[in-house]
């Protein structure tokens, strides 16, 4: 490729090391659509850099080879410096001195920076895709799950009582803010579209950028050709969304982990999605669950490797962006497979509404309720607040909880305490009194999951 300024070939083991073929080959059908973009510009009567003739040879061969690598005719050459090359490479050796003038008003920096924003661009669809596939697990299982009755949690101690469906629909929000997160990363990537900024000062040639635009899918241009070959902006937002994601998944499968021990004995993950020990034969491992909370760390080192390639580079192209492709592509591969286990792993699990029933009536998490019994006879709340806590302390030593309590010691903290104080203190009365948009009352929780639904659909 710049055989006319050197006269010795490039050394075997620096050839090797500056290629990127290994990693930057799975884009050959974007580099492949943007060529022809391309040859679509250059030909047209605005432009005319190249004849018709050339252009219907130029888009029917890069067609050809699109087809011949899909179909496995054609293997792409893992001795090629990267994607580019091959696929520039292999048009000229089937079309000669017309493949050559492919090229003409462009530059690999800006090739590249076109090539992974398409790239990026359909995988991210695959990503939201898939967010919305485990969205729709974790609604059907919360859907389940509106009436059963579960402790909450704060500071991992028993709080309040909740539909345990309320707590598997937190998970979907988050899941939701994911999708929309990446969808602003992509619509704010695909408003700048760098093909024609060239090496990085744009070109003498009287190109038509918002035509190559627009066949491409892009709804602007760069408007800078220096920032248009050195932005890596979208690859970082993109992985600061995708590690938000892994954060949320790894959170998820925590309380799972939690949820699926002897201690919680809330859930039982089906069998596909557990391991055995190789020692212990009663072990049924959440090794998936695991695994995904692992993989976080993975996806979070990606993003804080291309800051760091990133954080000190000067203007325009450097060789050190060639790293961004291995950090974003692994992270799009971790994240994908992390999801495509998520959805099945939540819609087989099974929930024990007995034993997170049982788990709700310990740790007096009713208090709360039992002081707004008193508040709405008049008590005021702070009055309450302490005489509850005064009675959960006696309950604690004579070895009883709130509904065990005999009326007759209620009554020697407050004469407010009458019959009525039981019904307002059940598990089921605390969970449907909550009531209030967004709480977790079996009611709210079907209005979130018809909510969710309709973002779905």
């Amino acid at each position: 490729m710049w055989a006319g300024r050197f006269e010795k070939a490039l050394d075997k083991k620096a050839d090797d090391f500056n290629s990127s073929i290994r990693v930057d080959a799975r884009m050959y059908a974007q580099d492949i659509k943007g060529s022809i973009a391309h040859a679509y510009m250059l030909g047209s009567k605005e432009v005319g850099v190249l004849s018709d003739e050339d252009v219907c040879a130029i888009i029917a061969e890069l067609e050809n080879i699109s087809r011949d690598i899909d179909t496995g005719v054609l293997a792409i050459d893992q001795n090629a410096e990267d994607i580019h090359m091959f696929v520039e490479g292999e048009l000229t050796k089937r079309l000669g001195d017309t493949g050559k003038r492919l090229h003409t008003s462009r530059s690999r920096n800006d090739q590249v920076a076109v090539d992974i924003r398409l790239y990026l661009r359909d995988e991210a669809a695959k990503v939201t895709a898939l967010i919305k596939s485990a969205i729709f697990s974790i609604v059907n299982k919360a859907e389940e799950c509106a009436d059963v009755i579960a402790p909450g949690y704060t500071h991992l101690q028993r709080a309040q009582p909740i539909s345990f469906g309320h707590q598997l629909m937190a998970y979907a929000w988050m899941l939701k803010r994911d999708v929309t997160r990446i969808e602003d990363a992509v619509a704010r990537m695909n408003g700048e579209c760098p093909l024609g900024s060239c090496a990085l000062a744009g070109t003498t040639y009287p190109i038509r950028r918002d035509m190559t635009a627009a066949k491409l899918g892009f709804t602007g241009v760069s408007q800078n050709s220096i920032d248009g070959v050195s932005d890596r902006d979208f690859c970082v937002e993109l992985m600061s969304a995708f590690s938000i994601l892994m954060m949320h998944l790894s959170r998820f499968c925590e309380e799972i982990i939690l949820w699926s021990s002897w201690e919680f004995k809330f859930i039982e993950l089906d069998d596909s999605y557990t391991t055995g020990s190789s020692i212990m034969p009663q072990k049924k491992n959440p090794d998936m669950a695991e695994l995904i909370r692992g993989k976080t760390g993975r996806v979070y080192g990606n993003l804080m490797s291309l800051l760091t390639t990133l954080k000190g580079l000067p203007l325009a192209y450097n060789k050190d962006m060639q790293e961004d492709k291995e950090s974003i592509f692994d992270s799009l591969d971790t994240v994908k497979a992390c999801l495509e286990i998520l959805s099945p792993m939540v819609a087989s699990m099974k929930v024990n509404a007995e034993n997170t029933y049982r788990a709700a009536q310990k740790g007096f998490i009713n208090a709360t309720d039992l002081a707004d019994y008193l508040v709405k006879k008049g008590m005021p709340f702070r009055s309450a607040y302490k005489i509850v806590g005064q009675i959960v302390a006696d309950c604690i030593k004579k070895n009883c909880v709130l509904d065990e309590y005999s009326l007759s010691d209620y009554q020697a903290f407050s004469p407010l305490f009458a019959e009525d104080l039981y019904s307002e203190i059940s598990l089921e009365t605390c969970v449907q009194k909550r009531c209030s948009e967004g709480g977790a009352s079996p009611k709210s929780v079907r209005a979130q999951i018809v909510q969710m639904k309709e973002f779905l659909n």
